[in-house]
């Protein structure tokens, strides 16, 4: 898998089987960054709303109730809009 994979607004059985309210929560001011991910992450948003643009790619939104999952070497942008409260988990 190299691109960004979205599920929206997956079901509460689904959440519930990946765990998802226990994993930990990370949050972001509205702001831009550079970043690359060093293996998969799969995270939940709570909250917030962003534009993820990979390196050489088309720019992604993401926001509330999206369940994604990032690739593991994929270099990318970071655009908060709205303040983002996520669930995460790395691979």
């Amino acid at each position: 898998m190299s691109e960004i994979v979205i599920e929206r607004k997956p079901d509460q059985q689904r959440l519930q089987q990946l765990n998802v309210a226990g994993w930990p929560i990370w949050t972001k001011e509205v702001s831009e960054f550079p970043w690359t991910y060093d293996s998969e992450e799969t995270c939940y948003f709570l909250e917030g709303e962003v534009i993820v643009t990979p390196a050489g790619g088309r720019p992604v939104q993401i926001g509330v109730h999206d369940l994604v999952i990032f690739p593991s070497g994929m270099s990318c942008t970071w655009k908060i809009i709205k303040p983002v409260k996520k669930h995460y988990q790395f691979a």
